[in-house]
């Protein structure tokens, strides 16, 4: 069965960083394309680091420069480095996962989520 765990949230005042780690079970990665969506509060969910047809992977406007996504695949996880954090950023993070066959819908209809991690940037 497929899995996706968050690790990682917490609370950073600003200009701090914090990295989410998102560990895979019941598939690999090589199977799988994993991202990042966010919901802040009254928001719409938000693709941070996803993968668009035409594109590749991106990150959202307002993360760029700041966030970067890696993965290892021996420890079937990936990461979201999270530099710089504005009080903006505050939000449930939510690893993403689509098949490999459908890794250009990642953004736009990801088939599996995890349980969220929360985030929460404040003086």
């Amino acid at each position: 069965q497929v899995q996706l765990v968050e690790s990682g949230g917490g609370s950073v005042q600003p200009g701090g960083s914090l990295r989410l780690s998102c560990t895979a079970s019941g598939f690999t990665l090589d199977y799988f394309a994993i991202g990042w969506f966010r919901q802040a509060p009254g928001k719409e969910y938000e693709g941070v680091s996803c993968i668009s047809r035409g594109v590749g992977r991106h990150y959202a406007d307002s993360v760029k420069g700041r966030f970067s996504f890696s993965s290892d695949g021996a420890k079937n996880t990936v990461y979201l480095q999270m530099d710089n954090l504005k009080p903006e950023d505050t939000a449930l993070y939510y690893c993403v996962a689509t098949g490999t066959e459908y890794r250009d819908y990642l953004c736009s209809h990801p088939d599996y989520w995890g349980q969220g991690t929360q985030v929460t940037v404040s003086s």
